[in-house]
């Protein structure tokens, strides 16, 4: 069984920072990716961020970028989302999501959420 837990979120007001992470745990969990997405309630969940466990590359997406970045710290399989100049639209519910195998069989699991409010 495969644990992913979000902690971090929090109200901040725009131009401040916030830091998330996310430790995935499980017997024998390796993973191949871990990342962000975000989600307001009646939109779909979109991408942030995502680290590739093994190289270390980071993809991030438009609106995040020069603003947001993400770190991992690998020998605890935990992932980091360092936010910077918040503005009152990044506020949403920030998922964790991380690929891996445990021990063999490969999926996606995700965690449970961590609400960052953003104010004005």
């Amino acid at each position: 069984q495969v644990q992913v837990v979000e902690s971090g979120g929090g109200l901040v007001q725009a131009g401040g920072s916030l830091r998330l992470s996310c430790a995935a745990s499980g017997r024998s969990f390796s993973p191949y990716d871990m990342g962000w997405y975000r989600q307001s309630p009646g939109k779909e969940r979109e991408f942030v961020a995502s680290i590739n466990w093994a190289t270390g590359g980071t993809l991030y997406a438009d609106s995040v970028k020069g603003r947001f970045t993400t770190s991992r710290k690998e020998l605890k399989n935990t992932v980091y989302l360092h936010m910077n100049s918040l503005k009152p639209e990044d506020t949403d519910i920030y998922y964790c999501n991380t690929f891996g195998r445990a021990p063999i069989t490969a999926k996606t699991y995700w965690g449970q959420g961590t609400q960052v409010t953003v104010s004005s």
